[in-house]
């Protein structure tokens, strides 16, 4: 018998964007997550998932798709008093699963909990080896010459 998780993880949907905004936005404020606006939110609302817990978000992540074998996991938050139930990797294993639907066969995630990412399963890489994400997103960063962010990736089979 398998243990029922205390969640689920779902689509986005309009109704959700406040209280991704509100998850991110300490977030986008440290400068840890990309900023984005609730518009842009809306714009990419087909790229996010969602974890609910009694009917609440509890949790949110993100896959862009760069190329036919390429995409990242991006805009991962997890509130802390929800963190330690599984939410985050659930997360990233529906980002992975939906990568796996379209074909893509690598997914990456610049990060600064890479240990996170390594239990399950990625693996460090160099930025220079993910030219679709930094001459399109990352040289317009402020951080782009000092950059501190953990490069991972996994290969999906």
């Amino acid at each position: 018998m398998t243990k029922q998780l205390p969640f689920e993880i779902r689509q986005a949907q309009v109704q959700d964007v406040d209280a991704m905004y509100d998850f991110m936005l300490p977030y986008m404020l440290d400068k840890t997550l990309i900023p984005r606006d609730k518009d842009n939110i809306f714009q990419h609302l087909q790229e996010f998932v969602v974890a609910i817990m009694d009917d609440d978000v509890v949790g949110v992540a993100a896959l862009h798709v760069y190329t036919s074998t390429l995409a990242e996991v991006l805009s991962l938050v997890v509130p802390s008093h929800h963190q330690g139930l599984g939410i985050g990797a659930a997360l990233v294993n529906a980002c992975e699963a939906f990568a796996g639907t379209m074909g893509i066969t690598r997914v990456f995630a610049l990060t600064y909990v890479d240990k996170f990412f390594m239990k399950l399963g990625y693996e460090l890489v160099t930025k220079e080896s993910l030219p679709q994400k930094v001459w399109t997103v990352c040289v317009h960063c402020p951080k782009f010459s000092h950059c501190d962010e953990i490069a991972v990736h996994k290969i999906l089979r």
